[in-house]
């Protein structure tokens, strides 16, 4: 016996899929969208519908760039420095970086960090692409700014040992303890972080 009408399991069944979305999640989003204004459940279709129709890839940065535009203005804009590139994971680590507005570098994103569990390995990473922008560019300086996980470490040291013959300065964000915390919630690896970037006062 079907308890719920096809179209409303169905759209349940859909956003039960979403990363972080279980099935009571599903059903609350599904039977608010069914309740609310039609005029909501349209505009949220048509978003749906125009995502991969209108989001491309820059081909430079590989960040995410509104399609037929080129590449990204993060890349062409004149002000911005291309001869220092952030190297991300993925293109929304770019707007958390921009929100500082304190970087006028580039970017580039490598599409995912290795993890030959998840059968992720540097081939399918944007890593060859990177080390031609480093030689077109003449970049000086590339900022690995990826996760402190077991895959951020293994991403980042694939990416020094390919950089080894390229005269360029290799950095990485500055990672320790967040202002507020206190000590005694600290992990091991961010205390430990935190006492080999110590500063002089």
């Amino acid at each position: 016996m079907q308890i719920l009408p096809p179209a409303l399991q169905n759209l349940i069944e859909a956003l039960g899929t979403l990363p972080g979305v279980g099935p009571r999640s599903a059903e609350r989003y599904a039977y608010f969208l069914l309740r609310a204004d039609s005029t909501r459940s349209k505009k949220l279709a048509d978003s749906l519908n125009n995502l991969h129709q209108n989001v491309d890839y820059c081909p430079k940065t590989f960040a995410l760039i509104q399609k037929g535009a080129g590449v990204s203005e993060l890349y062409s804009d004149p002000v911005r420095d291309k001869k220092v590139v952030a190297v991300v994971a993925e293109p929304l680590d770019i707007v958390a970086i921009e929100k500082t507005g304190q970087y006028k570098g580039t970017y580039h994103v490598l599409g995912g960090l290795i993890s030959p569990i998840d059968g992720v390995n540097p081939e399918q990473l944007h890593i060859q692409p990177l080390l031609k922008r480093i030689d077109d560019d003449e970049v000086t300086e590339v900022i690995l700014a990826i996760n402190a996980s077991v895959e951020g470490e293994s991403t980042a040291l694939y990416i020094q040992k390919e950089l080894e013959n390229h005269k360029i300065t290799l950095t990485r964000l500055a990672r320790g303890l967040p202002i507020g915390l206190d000590l005694e919630y600290a992990d091991q690896i961010t205390l430990g972080r935190a006492l080999e970037g110590r500063t002089n006062l």
